[in-house]
């Protein structure tokens, strides 16, 4: 699958943490997803090209095979039944002699259990092998999707996996090349020992030339294979030492691959507000670090979290009026922000696109902003059989979108930039069709095509804004195992009904629409974060910096960051001299 120009730009992804690799999961589950309903599609033109993300190889036995183009760094225990070098490789012969010729005692841990979906999966796609794993024989790994097995995705099978997930790996369903996993073994995936806790703790593991040599390794073997590289896109936990691991990942990048976009997404789960504890201190400390220095590397950052601030005492997570997701779980929002990447990520992503990486990330930066806010609605909130028109027209006070960056509500319309993406309306709902000599609702229903009733929609709720925008028709596919937890007005393609159905159908498919935004609001909020540390004695964590950052160096970054916070703000803010000064 290629672009107009007979290359596809590529982009390698790197996923650095825990919660990053629990939004991985969905992310690349919701690939999986639109590749196996390609063959579906037929008169509708899929737009968005997978080789950008996906990479065609072989295994040692010569078998076909399209794995995502990725590089995950986890801690010891988050793999659970995954083995660490995948499964394509299964045939390949191991020298399992002993030169000892003296007695040998052999003890044999018995394997974690696969859950009910897993057990499902193996089932569907191969079958199990002697020993109780896949077969990578009967994998359906290649791009060709009429290889692919039906049953999975044409019934949504009711799996419950909210009380059995307890890591990513329990509900990945694609098959990852031998190089994608990096483990850190010194430090834990559970327990209370042996954290990833702080900032210089994640900065000090790539200062060993061990782990340094073997990340730049796998980062040669996907880039060299590239004809065209147009970048990396990086999901980075920010709330532990994680935030340290991206800030020398993207030094690398920036120092190593020149001219090449680097777009980062810094992570957060949802946080429990019971109190201040020195894990608030190390979390906000590790997030404050992290948007300085992950910022400062990259072509363009955005914090991801369904949390309402990122303070010491975070806001109540956000609603979306037609999902109920519980806070509580990884898995449930780990989804609900893979889902708003999978189609913030469409720009360059497409068969002919305008923009890659690069140009996207320039169309924000002026003035020093390359941070930017994310919004999405997901699903979208349309009725089924209404017009595009009527469906924005209902939005003329707010805007259709909740904030997912931590930032609270915009209170006016004004932002500096914003690229903005809808999808899953089809091409009959685009225009009103308004029959003759009748008189238009607005503005929008005199509009000829459904790009320019986006268009117009943007630009009347945001004058003189640079916008870019774009409306797919192909929706957001949601498989299982993505968590059915959709409200009972949403029929099997994720449209609203004008009454609750006498019964309930899996949700298969959601219209999304998201939102990046160079916006003011981002002012106030990063603002906020310099002034909960600038206002405490940051010394009383000894332990914090004996792990490797310098305190001069933490006193820098919040000096940027407040540097950072200004480049967000207009006329309209208060003077904050007052506090400053205290």
């Amino acid at each position: 699958m290629f672009e107009a120009g007979g290359t596809p730009r590529a982009a390698l992804t790197l996923q650095l943490g825990s919660y990053a690799g629990f939004v991985g999961a969905h992310w690349w589950n919701l690939q999986d997803a639109a590749l196996r309903c390609e063959s579906e599609v037929h008169e509708q033109e899929c737009k968005v090209c997978p080789d950008v993300l996906y990479r065609a190889g072989r295994t040692l036995s010569g078998q076909e095979t399209y794995t995502p183009r990725l590089i995950l760094m986890d801690l010891k225990g988050s793999l659970n039944s995954l083995k660490q070098e995948g499964y394509l490789y299964g045939d390949m012969k191991i020298d399992t002699s002993v030169a000892w010729q003296g007695n040998l005692m052999t003890h044999q841990e018995e394997p974690p259990a696969k859950n009910l979906f897993l057990q499902d999966l193996s089932k569907l796609e191969g079958g199990m092998s002697s020993d109780g794993d896949f077969s990578p024989r009967a994998l359906p790994l290649s791009k060709d999707v009429s290889q692919l097995p039906t049953q999975l995705h044409v019934s949504q099978k009711g799996h419950q996996l909210e009380g059995s997930v307890r890591v990513w790996s329990d509900y990945l369903r694609v098959r990852l090349h031998p190089r994608s996993i990096f483990m850190i073994n010194q430090y834990n995936d559970d327990g209370e020992s042996s954290q990833l806790e702080a900032f210089g703790q994640g900065e000090s593991l790539l200062h060993d030339p061990t782990y340094l040599e073997e990340l730049e390794d796998r980062l040669h073997f996907y880039v060299e294979e590239c004809d065209y590289l147009q970048g990396f896109q990086i999901l980075c936990d920010l709330n532990n030492g994680f935030s340290g691991v991206g800030a020398k990942v993207t030094e690398l990048l920036h120092d190593e691959y020149s001219g090449r976009g680097i777009l980062t997404w810094g992570l957060t789960p949802v946080i429990d507000n019971v109190g201040v504890s020195w894990k608030d201190f190390y979390r906000l400390m590790n997030t404050v670090l992290g948007i300085v220095h992950l910022s400062s590397h990259s072509s363009l950052f955005c914090p991801l979290s369904l949390n309402g601030s990122l303070g010491l005492k975070p806001e109540a997570p956000v609603t979306l009026p037609y999902v109920h997701y519980d806070a509580s779980l990884n898995f449930h929002s780990s989804a609900i922000l893979a889902t708003a990447m999978d189609t913030f990520s469409v720009p360059y992503r497409l068969h002919s696109s305008q923009f890659s990486m690069v140009q996207l990330a320039d169309a924000f930066n002026s003035s020093g902003r390359k941070v930017v806010a994310a919004g999405a609605a997901v699903p979208f909130p349309i009725s089924y059989g209404q017009s595009l028109p009527d469906a924005l027209c209902s939005y003329q006070l707010a805007v259709p979108w909740t904030p997912l960056s931590s930032c609270g509500e915009q209170k006016d319309s004004c932002c500096f930039a914003q690229s903005v993406v809808l999808r899953g309306i089809g091409k009959e709902s685009h225009i009103s069709n308004l029959p003759p000599g009748s008189q238009p609702k607005s503005a929008l229903h005199v509009c000829e095509t459904g790009e320019e009733v986006l268009g117009s929609y943007l630009h009347a709720r945001c004058p003189g804004t640079f916008s870019t925008s774009y409306l797919l028709q192909g929706p957001c596919k949601v498989l299982a195992p993505y968590p059915q937890f959709f409200s009972a007005l949403l029929n099997k393609q994720g449209f609203l009904l004008d009454k609750l159905p006498s019964c309930t159908t899996a949700v298969e498919s959601i219209p999304v629409l998201t939102a990046l935004q160079s916006s003011p609001t981002l002012h106030s909020a990063l603002y906020s974060l310099y002034k909960e540390l600038h206002r405490v004695d940051v010394r009383r964590w000894a332990s914090f910096f004996s792990a490797g950052i310098e305190l001069y160096d933490f006193q820098e970054a919040l000096h940027e960051l407040r540097t950072l916070s200004q480049c967000y703000k207009t006329s309209s803010d208060l003077d904050e001299s007052e506090d400053e000064a205290d």
